[in-house]
């Protein structure tokens, strides 16, 4: 089988294209679009991902690169409706506005773009500057557009997993602030109902939680759910820095994290919003969900 260009059903040229389809929110996007029989096709970098991804009902899976534009025009081809992801790196930005420009030139018709909640081009945090910058190009490229703003997200505890086990606790440099966390499901049923349903062009939905808690309330819940003590431990930002570094974080995300955690800090990732019901017509999982969902992880 040719690892470019494998199909469950060759029979259908999707309409949809999926990049990110291997990171938490874009892996539950290509499930739930598999479990509605959706045809669709998924962009990687990795041959053995698009062997694996192939498999999924309905979905094609091509090899390409963010860094290369003559493999996101092949990726491209025939697409009406793409869903824009990148990896966390230094050059999403770049990457990000060389693919809407690609799009432009493909005729996509549509792009829903995984943004952040409160992008900002004026924010003192890079991440929300980067989605801003991101959301103007979609903008001026006249294609019509649905923008996901999510909160935090609850699964990102995950990467507290081995203290949480092994010590009972998790850190962070954020006080008693509180936060909508959003459960990564959750994001990607409004995702999905974007790709595939109509009326949601020109959209900016804020995806929250359905309650805004502190992180010391999430480890209680956590600890209900374990049925062991876990405590959430107030930390300096510059402990936190510390910290990251030492797991190996390079210095623009170890910056970029201390800044988020100062914008949640500051209580500005507190409101909630009622998207994820108007949109899917379900209620957003609330931290007790995930923490029962995951507990096995933990």
């Amino acid at each position: 089988m040719n690892a470019t260009a494998m199909s469950q059903n060759e029979s259908t040229a999707p309409a949809i294209l999926i990049t990110g389809a291997t990171g938490s929110v874009g892996s539950e996007v290509v499930k739930l679009l598999a479990e509605q029989g959706t045809t669709f096709r998924v962009m990687v970098r990795s041959a053995n991902d698009a062997e694996r991804l192939s498999t999924l009902p309905g979905a094609e899976a091509v090899l390409g690169d963010f860094n290369e534009p003559a493999t996101l025009a092949k990726a491209l081809a025939g697409i009406k409706h793409a869903f824009l992801l990148t990896n966390s790196s230094e050059q999403a930005e770049a990457q990000q506005v060389s693919f809407v420009a690609e799009a432009q030139r493909a005729g996509v018709r549509h792009l829903v773009k995984l943004s952040q909640f409160a992008a900002d081009r004026n924010s003192p945090v890079r991440f929300l500057r980067y989605h801003a910058v991101v959301e103007q190009a979609i903008r001026e490229s006249g294609i019509a557009f649905t923008f996901l703003r999510p909160n935090l997200f609850m699964q990102g505890l995950l990467g507290f997993r081995e203290p949480i086990m092994h010590q009972g606790k998790f850190f962070a440099a954020v006080g008693d602030a509180r936060i909508t966390a959003v459960d990564v499901r959750d994001i990607a049923a409004v995702a999905a109902a974007a790709l595939t349903e109509p009326g949601h062009e020109g959209k900016i939905y804020n995806i929250t939680g359905p309650e805004a808690l502190t992180h010391a309330e999430m480890a209680d819940q956590l600890s209900d759910a374990l049925g062991k003590p876990v405590t959430f431990v107030n930390v300096p930002p510059v402990a936190m820095r510390q910290a990251l570094i030492a797991a190996g974080f390079p210095d623009w995300q170890t910056d970029g994290l201390l800044e988020d955690y100062a914008h949640y800090s500051r209580n500005e990732a507190s409101g909630v919003f009622p998207d994820v019901e108007e949109v899917t017509g379900k209620g957003a999982r609330t931290f007790a969900d995930f923490a029962r969902d995951y507990a096995v992880f933990f």
